[in-house]
């Protein structure tokens, strides 16, 4: 049986429209902004404080729209799911490599859904959706 990991995770946008992807270091997909809920955290709270410790941009709570929840396979880890409280946001705040990211990018949606190094979240849910929107 799987293991089950719930995250937050941010879609965050530029103000023309690029979306922001993150590599952790040691792996080899590119996600969204995000990570695990700490014992008793509320979801936007975990949001918040991922995108700030893994890109330095400090977001407000209502800069950030809740999209839903998405549970399926992990990017990084064998027989896990991850159930993810998916989040919204644009920003012209500078982003920074910080924690764990070994690498950043801004890309434009369209271009990015064509990269075979997609975590499934990104390529099956948060991309498809931002494209059809």
């Amino acid at each position: 049986m799987p293991t089950i990991l719930t995250i937050a995770a941010v879609r965050l946008l530029d103000p023309n429209g690029h979306i922001l992807l993150v590599r952790k270091r040691g792996t080899d997909k590119f996600m969204q902004p995000g990570g695990k809920l700490e014992p008793g955290e509320a979801p936007l709270m975990a949001a918040i404080r991922e995108v700030a410790e893994e890109t330095g941009i400090r977001l407000a709570p209502a800069q950030l729209e809740f999209l839903g929840r998405w549970r399926g396979p992990a990017a990084n880890e064998a027989d896990t799911l991850i159930e993810a409280h998916l989040f919204a946001a644009t920003t012209a705040e500078p982003a920074i490599i910080a924690a764990e990211i070994e690498e950043m990018i801004w890309i434009d949606p369209a271009e990015a859904l064509l990269r075979p190094d997609l975590a499934p979240l990104l390529s099956n849910e948060i991309l498809p959706g931002l494209l059809r929107a």
